[in-house]
């Protein structure tokens, strides 16, 4: 699975990747990502939640760092989800934001049923980065990741309230709403 993001945040460039390059931030916004830990050298440590309650584990080194522009990392070893990763920083046309650019590469576990069961439960990936990048540029905008009064709870009114992309009704869907 191959996905990508983008979204700008008003924070300056530099400020924005020292964020992301502390792993250990990257449980405040991400929603399925319990811990990371960084290791001695270029290694790190990562713990993600996945469906039916189960987590998975990995280790990932940096590829490639520039600082202030790019940072890229891969799993090693034999991981149950293989990933990697890239994120650029390209300062915004505006002068003052910073423009996030995501690329994520995962082989998830059980091929195309894997990603089948992902999206009936809720979990479909292409909206979990769009709304992980939304809590980043609220956590770097306004210092806190923003709770509606109906979700107050975050990562736990995930069980409760899953979320999926919007599609457009069936036809038995708008003859049940509308009535025709």
């Amino acid at each position: 699975m191959d996905l990508h993001a983008t979204t700008t945040i008003r924070r300056p460039r530099s400020e924005v990747y020292a964020y992301w390059v502390v792993f250990e931030n990257l449980p405040t916004f991400m929603e399925h990502l319990d811990s990371v830990r960084t290791v001695p050298g270029r290694a790190s440590h990562w713990v993600a939640s996945a469906p039916f309650g189960t987590t998975v584990e990995w280790d990932a080194e940096v590829d490639e760092e520039i600082v202030d522009q790019v940072i890229a990392w891969h799993s090693v070893g034999e991981p149950e989800v293989p990933n990697r990763g890239r994120v650029s920083f390209v300062a915004a046309p505006d002068g003052e934001s910073t423009e996030v650019h995501v690329a994520l590469t995962y082989d998830l576990p059980g091929g195309a049923i894997g990603k089948a069961a992902a999206k009936w439960f809720g979990e479909e990936p292409h909206q979990q980065l769009d709304d992980d990048l939304r809590r980043l540029k609220q956590v770097l905008e306004t210092g806190e990741v923003v709770r509606s009064d109906g979700a107050p709870e975050g990562k736990r009114a995930r069980e409760e309230f899953p979320q999926r992309p919007a599609q457009p009704m069936t036809a038995e869907e708008r003859t049940e709403v509308l009535g025709r």
